[in-house]
C-alpha cells in the first residue's frame, strides 16, 4: 500500500505593513520677522501677556504707538519682533527680500490631540502669501544691550509670550531658541530676560534651556512720573 501524500505545509500567516500614514495631528510652525502689518496681533498679544502676568493696569500701548516705534529701524539694529505662525498644511516657500536677513524657520510637530483655538478668526496671520489657516501663536520681542564686562554686545528680550492653547507644546522654547541662534550668528556675548518671581512654571522652564536666574540682581526703573521729573531737573 502506498504511503500517504504528506500534508500540505501551511500558509504562512501575512504580514501586515506599517501604516504610511503618520499617528497623531501633524502641525506646521513658522517663525519669521515680524513687519508693521503685524501689528494689530502683536497689539493683542501685548495685551494678553499683561492680563497673564496681573498688569493689564500698566499696559497702554497701543496700535498707533507701537506702530509709530517697532519698525523705524533694520531688524537686529534696534527693536525686532518675531511671529510664531501655525498651519494644518505646509507653509511655501518664502521669496521676499526681507528674509535675506533672517530665513524663517520651519518645524513640523506632531500632536496626539488637536488643538482648539476659540481665537482663529482673531489672530489669521497677514501674510497673504500662506493659506487660510495659519495663525498668530505668539511673538518674541528683544534689542541689543551690551555688556562692559564681555565687550560684546547681547539681546535683552523683552517679551515672550504664547497664546494659552498652544501653550506647552514647546513653542515658547522654539522662540527663545530663535533668538539664541541668532545671537551666535552675530557673535553676541549673551541673551538676557527679566521672570516674574512668582511663575514657577517659567523659571524653571528657562533653568532647563540653560539659563542662569541671578538672584543677586534688582530691576530698577524710572517711569511715568518719577521719570517726567527729570525733565527740568533743579541744579
Amino acid at each position: 500500500m502506498a504511503a500517504a501524500a504528506p500534508p500540505p505545509a501551511p500558509t504562512p500567516a501575512a504580514t501586515a505593513l506599517p501604516d504610511p500614514t503618520p499617528i497623531g495631528y501633524p502641525l506646521f510652525t513658522r517663525i519669521r520677522l515680524a513687519t508693521a502689518s503685524d501689528v494689530p496681533h502683536i497689539h493683542k498679544l501685548i495685551h494678553q501677556l499683561a492680563n497673564f502676568e496681573h498688569l493689564a493696569h500698566h499696559c497702554s500701548a497701543t496700535e498707533a504707538s507701537l506702530s509709530s516705534t517697532l519698525f523705524t529701524s533694520p531688524h537686529f539694529q534696534s527693536f525686532t519682533v518675531f511671529i510664531l505662525e501655525l498651519s494644518h498644511t505646509p507653509f511655501p516657500p518664502q521669496l521676499h527680500t526681507q528674509y535675506s536677513l533672517f530665513s524663517p524657520i520651519t518645524q513640523t510637530i506632531t500632536l496626539d490631540l488637536p488643538i482648539d483655538d476659540p481665537e482663529t478668526e482673531t489672530f489669521k496671520s497677514n501674510d497673504k502669501d500662506c493659506g487660510f489657516d495659519v495663525v498668530v501663536g505668539g511673538f518674541v520681542l528683544f534689542f541689543p544691550n551690551y555688556s562692559t564686562f564681555l565687550g560684546k554686545p547681547g539681546f535683552y528680550v523683552e517679551d515672550l509670550f504664547v497664546r494659552e492653547c498652544y501653550r506647552r507644546k514647546g513653542f515658547g522654547k522654539m522662540l527663545l531658541s530663535a533668538v539664541a541662534a541668532q545671537a551666535v550668528k552675530m557673535g553676541y556675548g549673551r541673551v538676557e530676560w527679566a521672570v516674574l518671581d512668582w511663575n514657577v512654571n517659567a523659571i524653571k522652564f528657562y533653568e532647563e534651556m540653560g539659563a542662569k536666574v541671578l538672584q543677586e540682581w534688582r530691576i530698577c526703573r524710572l517711569t511715568d512720573e518719577a521719570l517726567q521729573a527729570y525733565a527740568n531737573p533743579a541744579i
